[in-house]
């Protein structure tokens, strides 16, 4: 068994919520427990509301938790730097957002930050983008040529982890069924760990690795 990766130990976060012009409290996750071994992919599924995309951002602290502890290589996340734990644990989000500039900027955005060595024209490749679209203006790309970029910008940047908030969700059919396939062939050849949110029951099946459905704050196994 590989070691363990990521740990999410007795985990809850809360929410204000308006209801009729009043705050309302309402309990998000509570006391959840999750481990995810090296190179595993996990796919969470439940309905809209049910904080699913709350649990990824936790994990690469874009919120924080109202208590418990989570684990990236035995370490508590709260001890790396921000911008460090977010280099190791990237995220794609559901609505893909490229930075101004052309395809290239975006890709070269993690080289820059990080000083990474990275082939960009074999990063595109590997995503998918032709040749012909990396000097293109990244704005007037179609929404599913757009995932492709933010998914390459990601792994730009070498995570370990991977966090995907339903990145295929504004797609139509086809495009959802590449980006997929595209990701499940990255994850083969890099042996990143992936946290995959979906509320499509049909996914969850086409997708490889443990899958856990999240009912009133708790993941429960899902076979």
């Amino acid at each position: 068994m590989n070691p363990v990766h990521l740990e999410l130990i007795n985990v809850s976060k809360a929410v204000f919520r308006k209801v009729n012009s009043t705050r309302v409290k309402t309990q998000i996750l509570s006391s959840l427990d999750l481990t995810v071994q090296h190179g595993e992919l996990v796919t969470i599924m439940g309905p809209s509301g049910s904080g699913k995309s709350t649990l990824l951002r936790l994990i690469n602290r874009l919120s924080e938790t109202d208590s418990g502890t989570i684990l990236l290589n035995g370490k508590d996340i709260r001890d790396y730097d921000p911008l460090e734990l977010r280099r190791k644990v990237g995220m794609v989000f559901q609505v893909p957002v490229v930075f101004r500039g052309s395809v290239r900027d975006n890709l070269a955005f993690g080289m820059r930050l990080w000083g990474n060595d990275i082939d960009i024209e074999t990063l595109a490749r590997d995503a998918g983008i032709p040749d012909n679209l990396l000097d293109a203006d990244a704005d007037p790309l179609s929404v599913g040529e757009k995932q492709r970029v933010c998914i390459a910008r990601a792994l730009a940047n070498k995570p370990e982890v991977l966090l995907l908030d339903e990145p295929t969700s504004a797609l139509d059919a086809k495009s959802a069924h590449r980006i997929e396939e595209l990701l499940l062939s990255m994850r083969r050849e890099r042996n990143l760990t992936m946290l995959w949110v979906t509320h499509e029951l049909a996914q969850a099946g086409r997708i490889d690795g443990r899958r856990f459905m999240l009912r009133e704050g708790r993941l429960e196994k899902h076979v």
